[in-house]
């Protein structure tokens, strides 16, 4: 039956990406670990129609100030080519090289990194991403690499198309990054994506991912509210209508697992998203259980060993421990560095 087939396909988008995961600079994350309850605010729109709202949030002193051009917000999909040009940033970091906020690319490498179709459609909608990325205009005192910026700025200060083939599809193109997010580069506050954030279809499956990525990290459990989660989202949808949709996103998620990392479900207006990777969390958890790892000690592993799933780093490390009798070390967070240290050097990019 056609009604039998449509519920057994996935509600993923089909694969068209070549490439491992991606470092991801999340800019509600760019901020000292004291100051990053404030920094949670949803900058994109998960609006399906242009966005033309002006949103102000505060938190205490703190405060971001979001005003769309006339052609909209910036929209999480938008988001791509900040990843994009994020990840280039820092993979050049990770190999010693120096970075830039003005970054040149091939419009096509981009189309295809993010999972996104390269006909000419695709193209169109790469052209109006860049133009409500430079139209979205942010005003705000949160602070990004030590420095506290006052001033109005765009996500991209500007961009330009730098040739265009004779059917008029552009071939490369120039951006440069606003100052507030090239802060967060240079201070690699980044988090990792699974490279199945690209095949989220709905905006607001994006949103809550990122933020499960951000709460719930390697944790085993996370729960917030269905009235706090829609705040976090930025939803102007009825608090009826926003329920309805996270409901649907849960029950397919229950049915496919389609959700990146952290499965989805709803219990009277609680929102809960479980680790997936919990065996591997309890696996090397077993193994010397009273070592507990520092947060920042995670984000140096990282730039220790590019490329590599910190998490099955650390599971290899409790592992190599057991496995050769050694003693729990006087200074862990030391010693899983310099084990991700020499892995990489050993083993290089995986």
């Amino acid at each position: 039956m056609v009604g039998d087939n449509t519920n057994l396909r996935s509600p993923l988008l089909p694969d068209r990406m070549q490439q491992g995961d991606f470092f991801v600079c999340d800019i509600f994350d760019a901020a000292p670990k004291g100051d990053m309850a404030s920094m949670e605010h949803p900058i994109f729109s998960i609006a399906t129609k242009p966005d033309r709202h002006v949103r102000r949030y505060e938190n205490g002193s703190n405060f971001v100030e979001v005003i769309p051009s006339v052609k909209g917000l910036a929209t999480v999909h938008d988001r791509d080519v900040l990843i994009y040009c994020i990840s280039q940033c820092i993979a050049a970091l990770n190999e010693n090289r120096e970075v830039s906020p003005t970054i040149r690319f091939r419009a096509y490498d981009l189309l295809s990194a993010t999972n996104r179709g390269t006909d000419g459609r695709g193209y169109e909608q790469l052209k109006a991403a860049l133009e409500r990325l430079k139209g979205t205009t942010i005003t705000t005192n949160i602070i990004t690499g030590g420095k506290e910026e006052f001033d109005g700025f765009g996500l991209i200060d500007r961009f330009k198309i730098v040739r265009e083939t004779r059917d008029g599809r552009m071939q490369e193109v120039e951006i440069r990054l606003s100052e507030w997010v090239f802060n967060a580069i240079r201070s690699r506050e980044v988090l990792t994506l699974h490279r199945d954030y690209f095949r989220l279809r709905k905006p607001l499956e994006r949103r809550i991912y990122e933020l499960a990525r951000k709460h719930c990290g390697a944790q085993k459990e996370w729960r917030i509210s269905l009235s706090k989660l829609q705040a976090k989202c930025g939803s102007s949808s009825t608090e009826k209508e926003f329920r309805r949709l996270v409901s649907n996103i849960a029950k397919q998620d229950e049915q496919f697992e389609h959700m990146p990392d952290y499965a989805v479900r709803i219990e009277k207006d609680v929102i809960i998203f479980t680790n997936r990777r919990m065996e591997d969390v309890k696996s090397h958890s077993a193994c010397f259980p009273t070592i507990r790892l520092d947060l920042d000690t995670y984000q140096v592993a990282r730039r220790a060993a590019p490329g590599w799933d910190v998490y099955y780093l650390e599971q290899a490390w409790r592992s190599w421990m057991l496995d050769g009798g050694l003693d729990a070390p006087k200074n862990p967070d030391k010693a899983f560095i310099g084990f991700c240290t020499k892995w990489f050097e050993r083993r290089g990019n995986p």
